[in-house]
């Protein structure tokens, strides 16, 4: 059987970009849309359930505002992100994603990264690149476009590739802290990809400069879209060449450990594992199925990813 998706991965969402430039039917949609309202510190409301507060368009204004994004379509109705948060004597204070993600079902939790990754991209692109002018929205929220009548070069939402990855030397497997984390906090090792340079060089070079550790063979594993703010991490499981550890600037530890071993430290908490909703605990949770069986594993710490649909 298949594991289950990475979190933010699995959104049943039709983006129906054919629909983003027929303002008409935008504006048909938008009174029985539901609308994902985000604020400028990238988070949002939750309903009493736990679920994402969603409110109607009709409920916030009459027409569709410049600033909405349409998101797409689920199950027949149409989805919108807004910057700002309507604030209610009702409505339970905000939260982030990283905080809500656990709580929230695979479509909300995918929803809610899809529009503050979007809605983020509009405050960092307010201004051409290119001239310096101010740009407009356009396309639903999908591109914003220089206003100078001399520039007019489109821009759109961008998202920086990394990699990320469980570097394995026979039966152990490579794990790292970084300065500012707790000190019993450790993952998988991972960085950004350089202009001219392949997931796989990558994954190498930052190996590399962060551990000291010369990999070979790289093995696919999976992605995920990780808007904190506006990545998409690509996952692997790569072969060390030489498995010596010289650690560069960015690591305050790494270290060689073996599936029983790193079982064991979880269970007397001497050692914490990434937040479930990552990649890099999928990863390594993997690994531990792998060497050790689910049943064994799933015994000391849960399985990646979110609530259950519903």
């Amino acid at each position: 059987m298949a594991p289950p998706p990475n979190p933010f991965e699995a959104l049943e969402l039709d983006r129906a970009a054919e629909r983003r430039e027929q303002r008409d039917w935008l504006e048909q949609a938008w009174p029985s849309g539901r609308v994902v309202e985000v604020d400028f510190e990238g988070r949002s409301a939750l309903d009493d359930r736990g679920g994402l507060g969603f409110r109607s368009g009709g409920e916030i204004s009459a027409s569709l505002p410049e600033r909405a994004c349409f998101l797409g379509l689920a199950e027949g109705r149409a989805y919108f992100a807004l910057p700002g948060l309507h604030a209610a004597p009702d409505r339970p204070e905000p939260v982030g994603l990283r905080e809500a993600a656990s709580r929230l079902t695979p479509f909300d939790a995918g929803l809610f990264a899809y529009a503050k990754a979007l809605l983020l991209w509009h405050t960092r692109a307010a201004f051409c690149g290119a001239c310096g002018s101010a740009t407009e929205s356009i396309r639903a929220g999908h591109c914003r476009r220089c206003r100078n009548p001399d520039c007019g070069l489109e821009h759109y939402p961008r998202t920086d590739a990394a990699v990320i990855v469980l570097v394995r030397d026979g039966q152990r497997a490579l794990i790292g802290r970084s300065p500012g984390w707790p000190e019993r906090r450790y993952s998988t090792l991972a960085g950004f990809v350089e202009p001219g340079e392949s997931l796989e060089d990558a994954l190498r070079r930052e190996v590399f400069e962060e551990s000291g550790v010369r990999v070979g063979v790289c093995r696919y594993h999976s992605s995920q879209p990780w808007p904190f703010p506006a990545s998409l991490m690509v996952g692997y499981h790569a072969d060390a060449l030489d498995p010596s550890i010289q650690l560069g600037e960015e690591l305050a530890d790494a270290r060689w450990v073996g599936a029983a071993q790193l079982l064991d430290e979880v269970r007397r908490r001497e050692t914490l594992l990434p937040f479930r909703v990552s990649i890099s605990y999928r990863l390594i949770f993997d690994w531990l199925v792998e060497q050790l069986g689910r049943e064994t594993v799933l015994e000391v710490t849960p399985e990646p990813g979110l609530r259950g649909p519903g």
